[in-house]
């Protein structure tokens, strides 16, 4: 039997699993670190130590903790936060560290005056997306007028994936799926590199080649296969942004499916029959030649949960603390005593694009305890999901079926605030692994062993949750609204 390997880099935290050509997992390894917020707005990684070097910690665990020989992996797939912004030399070496994905709004500058110097009809039309801060064109022409000795030495722009797929095998390669967030250097229409909007930004042999990500990048160089244990020689997919691979994950295969990731964000992924035009979402083609897929994204979600027990739930022990405060949540009423909680810790990405937004509890009185605090937490992330399905409807593109994943899944509050606030049933897989486990998938597809589609035997759905009349949060809907309405002059006014 042949087994493959899956690793995925997240905002906080590594993943890896070692799968059988069935889908039941034999090992599981994961690994923490830290994203690096070195001043506001910004968000980064160490490239070398936060990607690589956690693969390497991840692979040897699994292999080591499976006990079966590294020749026996049949190829290995990567996915990573995405998309990252990686400027490195003519050896391939990191010059700086990784800019992350829309949570990084340092570039917003560059986005307003790329979109006024090319047009936002022209780039939707050409790109597919509105300049945002998930954009990774205007971050490049940042980093060209900002750090002029960086991109002086820069020999390419890589991403996380890519990187990962650059120290095992040696190529410089991207997936189109990730490539479409570099507008305005791709085009969707033609699927390749464009740079007659922009030429300013990058010369064409600064990006990276494309792929698919069902084919095969390389192979697991000798020196690869010393600092990972896996035999030299293994296939290794192009890889892509972990999103896409959770989505995989849990059977999203076909038009009308949508995922919905509990993780550091809410990130949404939709395929639908044609591509979606609509400057609020983003779009990308999908994994596979001929599919769709149109995405969205809150800036921060689980990084809330994060905040709120690290600033208010000292006393508690971290281990057991997000247990307790769920507990505490689940004893305030919905609606949490009357609390609207906005959750624009790092700006807002889909559907409003304010990197100016900013967080907020409002309706605060002395009767609101921590279990009030932490329950609006979680139902202003609902209603922030909620502004997005609406938005996918509004565009044309409402899902007929959404599968839940991710860490999120297992705090019921959050799941099920999420049903009633978006009037949709979730319906959740056996395994919630998540993107690594999408990742050994896909390994399995690339070499021609497995059909898309044959994730549903790999992981069925195990239960679902339905919506329930919750006049609470049906009420508070229209008050979050207009809660950031009314306040995001003021909110730009501070951000300033």
């Amino acid at each position: 039997m042949t087994y493959t390997l899956g690793v995925d880099i997240g905002t906080y935290e590594t993943k890896g699993v070692l799968v059988d050509a069935g889908g039941a997992i034999l090992a599981e390894a994961r690994t923490p670190h830290d994203m690096i917020v070195p001043r506001p707005g910004w968000a980064e990684h160490r490239a070398q130590q936060d990607w690589w070097g956690d693969f390497v910690t991840v692979t040897r665990a699994l292999l080591a903790d499976s006990g079966i020989d590294p020749a026996a992996v049949a190829a290995v797939a990567c996915s990573a936060i995405g998309p990252c912004m990686l400027p490195v030399d003519a050896k391939g070496a990191p010059l700086m560290n990784g800019v992350l994905y829309g949570v990084d709004t340092r570039a917003m500058d560059e986005v307003a005056e790329l979109t006024e110097r090319i047009g936002e009809d022209v780039i939707l039309d050409r790109c597919g997306n509105a300049l945002t801060s998930q954009s990774v064109g205007p971050k490049i022409l940042w980093l060209k007028r900002h750090r002029p000795e960086i991109y002086a030495r820069t020999a390419r722009v890589l991403s996380s994936t890519s990187y990962l797929v650059q120290k095992l095998t040696g190529a410089q390669v991207i997936d189109h799926y990730t490539a479409a967030n570099f507008s305005p250097l791709y085009d969707v229409a033609t699927r390749d590199w464009c740079f007659d909007l922009a030429e300013d930004i990058a010369a064409p042999e600064m990006l990276p080649r494309l792929l698919w990500s069902s084919e095969i990048a390389g192979h697991v160089t000798p020196e690869a296969a010393a600092e990972t244990g896996l035999a030299p020689g293994t296939p290794v997919t192009a890889g892509t942004i972990d999103a896409a691979a959770e989505a995989l994950s849990v059977g999203v295969t076909a038009p009308g499916d949508m995922m919905m990731m509990y993780g550091s964000t809410i990130f949404i992924i939709a395929l639908t029959p044609d591509r979606v035009r609509d400057a609020r979402l983003w779009y990308a083609p999908w994994l596979f030649p001929g599919q769709h897929a149109s995405m969205a994204g809150l800036a921060t979600s689980g990084t809330l949960t994060h905040w709120f027990r690290d600033h208010f739930a000292r006393d508690l022990d971290r281990d057991t603390a997000f247990a307790t405060l769920a507990a505490e949540a689940g004893a305030a009423p919905p609606g949490a005593g009357g609390l609207v909680f906005l959750p624009y810790f790092s700006g807002e990405r889909t559907p409003i694009h304010d990197p100016h937004a900013r967080g907020a509890f409002f309706g605060l009185n002395l009767t609101h305890t921590r279990g009030h605090l932490f329950r609006a937490v979680l139902e202003g992330i609902a209603l922030g999901t909620a502004h997005v399905t609406e938005t996918y409807a509004e565009a044309g593109a409402p899902p007929a079926r959404v599968l839940a994943v991710g860490g999120g899944v297992k705090n019921a509050i959050w799941l099920q605030a999420t049903s009633d606030a978006c009037a949709l049933p979730q319906e959740v897989c056996a395994r919630t692994v998540g993107a690594s486990y999408g990742d050994a998938f896909l390994a399995r597809v690339a070499l021609g062993q497995a059909e898309p589609g044959d994730i549903a035997r790999w992981n069925p759905v195990e239960r679902r949750v339905e919506p329930a009349d919750n006049p609470a949060l049906t009420r508070a809907y229209p008050l979050f609204r207009s809660l950031y309405e009314q306040t995001k002059d003021i909110m730009r006014a501070l951000s300033q």
